[in-house]
């Protein structure tokens, strides 16, 4: 009895697992968008001089036990005007089920000339693991099952990503989840996937001043494996002298994303609300979001 119980629970919380995946996949970070631009590009590593940590956390708005939750850490140093170093920590939590994932980041930017356009380069290298926790299995936690499961290997992981910026303008690609290319073979890469990340963006002053106001409009194009390619599309309003910002996204997969930012000296504190996608919407809630930035210098 114990073993079917340890059984069905393991079921479910891989089901759970699966839903959560495609939905961290069809919906990722918002602070991706525009607060951390590293989770997204390798390549936006140490755009800008300093040292900053950006701390993430996301999770179902309704918090019913066992839904997903998303905690993210990373660092960001601008070392030179032309070398950057991260590093990007993330853990992702459903039911029984963990996905830990840690990389190191370089980046290189280029300038291509004296008006400040530059090409840059970034390579994230590290490693991801999924594992089951044993201590919240209603059951045998001794069943061969859950001892096998957790007993696959550690993956090798990475990213990469190019950017152009010019003056106001911004694009971006990348390719996330190189653990496909290290391990072709694993059933894990089969769908749900991220495969690509493209963006464009420009921003614009609307009033000049302390109190000017600038809006930047941004597209985006992602890939999933096993799932058609996901549109964004949306805009980041600044204003109160570059303290406050609010910015909504819309995406193909019938979700919509609406968050708000403060600035106080070196901390900046995002909010962001993302609904569940119309794939999902009967078997996920939307989640919220809360980020923050500490620039140390």
């Amino acid at each position: 009895m114990k073993r079917n119980i340890a059984i069905w629970g393991l079921m479910t919380g891989l089901f759970l697992f699966t839903a959560k995946q495609s939905n961290a996949q069809l919906n990722p970070l918002a602070a991706m968008y525009y607060q951390n631009q590293y989770l997204g590009n390798p390549a936006m590593v140490g755009i800008d001089r300093g040292l900053a940590f950006n701390l993430g956390y996301r999770a179902q708005w309704n918090g019913t036990p066992g839904s997903p939750v998303t905690q993210s850490v990373t660092g960001n140093y601008g070392v030179t005007d032309r070398m950057g170093l991260g590093i990007n920590v993330s853990n992702d939590k459903i039911g029984l089920q963990r996905w830990t994932r840690a990389v190191a980041s370089y980046a290189y930017h280029l300038p291509l000339n004296g008006n400040g356009d530059q090409l840059h380069f970034g390579l994230s290298f590290g490693f991801s693991n999924e594992r089951l926790n044993e201590n919240l299995v209603n059951g045998d936690p001794t069943d061969v099952g859950i001892s096998q499961y957790n007993q696959r290997s550690t993956y090798i992981d990475g990213d990469f990503g190019i950017a152009y910026t010019a003056n106001r303008l911004t694009l971006q690609a990348a390719l996330p989840n190189l653990k496909s290319v290290f391990h072709k073979n694993d059933l894990n890469n089969l769908v749900d996937q991220s495969t690509f990340y493209t963006a464009a963006s420009y921003r614009l002053s609307l009033s000049e001043g302390e109190e000017g106001v600038d809006v930047e409009p941004k597209v985006a194009l992602r890939g999933v494996k096993g799932y058609k390619d996901i549109f964004d599309a949306g805009a980041n309003l600044v204003f109160a002298n570059k303290r406050v910002n609010v910015y909504g996204l819309y995406h193909s997969t019938e979700s919509y994303t609406f968050g708000v930012g403060m600035q106080y000296q070196g901390l900046n504190l995002s909010g962001s609300y993302t609904s569940g996608t119309s794939a999902l919407r009967g078997y996920v809630d939307g989640n919220f979001e809360l980020s923050l930035r500490i620039r140390v210098f």
